[in-house]
């Protein structure tokens, strides 16, 4: 059953979970031409949407996600459970741990 989400709103992370957008590459080179939309690679950074609030380890220790809402991070450029949204846009739900690196401008 494929149901498309009205916005990325509506979805709430649960536990360790990093709701996340992808940048957009892009499709003019520097030169000015335009790539064909197949030919554009899918980017490895990405916006942070939502985070879950953490969960409680084996030992009774709360563990919370290392990033924030509005974050810029890198992620895989494979994985995650990506989810379409109504407006042809999608997100991708990764797991705290999976998330490579935090970018600070």
């Amino acid at each position: 059953m494929s149901t498309l989400i009205k916005s990325a709103k509506s979805i709430v992370p649960l536990l360790d979970r990093v709701l996340v957008q992808r940048a957009k590459a892009e499709a003019k080179t520097a030169s000015g031409l335009y790539l064909p939309e197949k030919n554009v690679q899918k980017m490895n950074q990405a916006t942070v949407l939502a985070v879950g609030p953490g969960f409680t380890d084996a030992n009774g220790n709360k563990v919370v996600p290392q990033v924030a809402v509005g974050d810029h991070v890198l992620i895989p450029q494979f994985g995650g459970s990506s989810i379409k949204l109504k407006d042809d846009d999608e997100v991708v739900l990764f797991r705290d741990s999976e998330i490579l690196a935090k970018l600070n401008e």
